[in-house]
This record gives structure tokens, C-alpha cells and sequence, in this order.
């Protein structure tokens, strides 16, 4: 029987998607990839859960790239017309709120999963690379567009050109990662801010989430626009209405998502 690739569970409003590779530094294969797609769309579905974070196994990467076994026995074909760049897509683009947790290496595809979700916390031990001119061939999972969008464009070109690998505190620096913590607060500072966020409306973190997605990628006024639009919806929920109640009466807001 082929053992599971990807784990999840759920924290309460938080899911949770561990790569169980371990043994390969949790590379991804062509199961690995599917499954990682398949949890990601499963816990998109469920209501219960407001954030989703993804992490690897062990305490040594979170995604140390791609399968080279994989890799090796791929044609341009394969390549061409895989799912796997759309998976990629599907994670970026997922309605809920989403979280890499760094534990390690971060190298190519994992990389560029990591560039895939909303937020980046890395340990002060993890490691990051856009690695694939090593072995010759380029980011196929976004990771020649997200990292220049994350890091501005010349960076990025060094880093892809050259496969350097780089420490948090300079991912840190450059903007690659939102906030790097001790391996040993890793997982308590990621929960901290997947709580926060779980709390708060899951319809204006989906809103909010959309117009910032599609507004990177369009002029200013019509990324202006699509903001007016945003916020008018808001005023229509009734999460917004318990929000300001919740303030005025001094107490927490529960938010419903309607």
C-alpha cells in the first residue's frame, strides 16, 4: 500500500497540511504534488476551517524541491502539458487565508510553494533557494514570477541565475519571508497569527484576499475600483455590523461569515 504523501488535520478554524516526506527532506513527486492539491482543495471546501497553514516533516526542510528521481524521467511533453503549474495556481489562488510555516530547507519547488501562499514565518535555521539552474532547468511553479514580484526583479534574477542559497535573516531582509522566529517558536508564532486571522470575518479575508491578488496585477485605478466594490459589499454582511457592535460594546466580535 503507497503510503500517504501529505497529512491534514484540523486545530479548530485552522488547517493543517504537512508534507511527510522526510526521508527525501520532503521533495515532492508527482503523488506528492496531487495530494498537496487535493488537501489544499479538500480543506478550501470545509466551512469549519478560516486559515490554512502547510509545513514538512521533521525538523530539517519544509520542501527541499522536487523529486530528482521525478525530474530525471520527465520529457519536455510531460512537462508542457502537466497539472503540476496549475496546482501551483489553485494554491495561490485559494479562497481562504494561507500560511507556509519554513522549517528548513525551502528549495526550489518548495520555494516556490512557500511563494504560493499568503504569508511566509520561517525558523532562523531555514534556508532558501530558486536552485534549478543547478541542475539544469528553470522555476517551473511560478517561482520566475512570484519571486520578482516578492523581492523586485533584479534579486530575483540573482537568485534564479545563480541557484544561491540564502539564510532567513537575508530572505528576511529582502522581503522573501514576513517574519523569521527561533525554530523553537516556530509553531506557537504560527498559530498566534493563524488564530488571529481565523478570528476575524472569513468573508472580508476572502474580499480582502481577491482585491489584493487582482489588484497587484492591474493598473491603480482599476485596482481602485475593484476596492470600492470590496468594501461596498461589506457594509452588506451582517459580520460587519457585529464587528462595529463588538467594538462599541467593548467585547470580542463573533464572526459568523454571513
Amino acid at each position: 500500500m503507497t503510503e500517504n504523501c501529505i497529512l491534514t488535520e484540523k486545530k479548530d478554524s485552522v488547517g493543517l497540511i504537512t508534507v511527510n516526506r522526510p526521508k527525501v527532506r520532503n521533495a515532492l513527486n508527482n503523488q506528492a504534488w496531487e495530494e498537496l492539491h487535493a488537501a489544499f482543495l479538500s480543506l478550501e471546501k470545509d466551512a469549519a476551517v478560516r486559515v490554512v497553514i502547510v509545513t514538512g516533516a521533521g525538523d530539517k526542510a519544509f520542501v527541499a524541491g522536487a523529486d530528482l528521481n521525478m525530474l530525471k524521467e520527465r520529457s519536455s511533453v510531460e512537462t508542457f502539458c502537466g497539472a503540476i503549474p496549475g496546482f501551483a495556481r489553485d494554491i495561490a489562488n485559494l479562497r481562504k487565508p494561507t500560511i507556509a510555516m519554513i522549517n528548513g530547507f525551502a528549495l526550489g519547488g518548495g520555494l516556490e510553494l512557500a511563494m504560493a501562499c499568503d504569508i511566509r514565518i520561517a525558523s532562523d535555521d531555514a534556508q532558501f533557494g530558486q536552485t534549478e539552474a543547478n541542475v539544469g532547468i528553470l522555476p517551473g511553479y511560478g517561482g520566475t514570477q512570484r519571486l520578482a514580484r516578492l523581492i523586485g526583479l533584479g534579486r530575483a534574477k540573482e537568485l534564479v541565475f545563480t541557484g544561491r542559497i540564502i539564510s532567513a535573516p537575508e530572505a528576511e531582509k529582502i522581503g522573501l519571508v514576513n517574519r523569521v522566529v527561533p525554530k523553537a517558536e516556530l509553531w506557537a508564532e504560527t498559530m498566534k497569527m493563524a488564530e488571529s486571522i481565523a478570528a476575524k470575518s472569513p468573508l472580508i479575508t476572502r474580499a480582502a484576499k481577491l482585491v489584493m491578488n487582482s489588484g497587484a496585477e492591474s493598473d491603480l485605478p482599476g485596482a481602485l475600483d475593484l476596492e470600492l466594490f470590496a468594501q461596498s459589499f461589506a457594509f452588506s454582511t451582517q459580520d460587519h455590523l457585529e464587528g462595529i457592535n463588538a467594538f462599541l460594546e467593548k467585547r470580542e466580535a463573533r464572526f459568523t461569515g454571513k
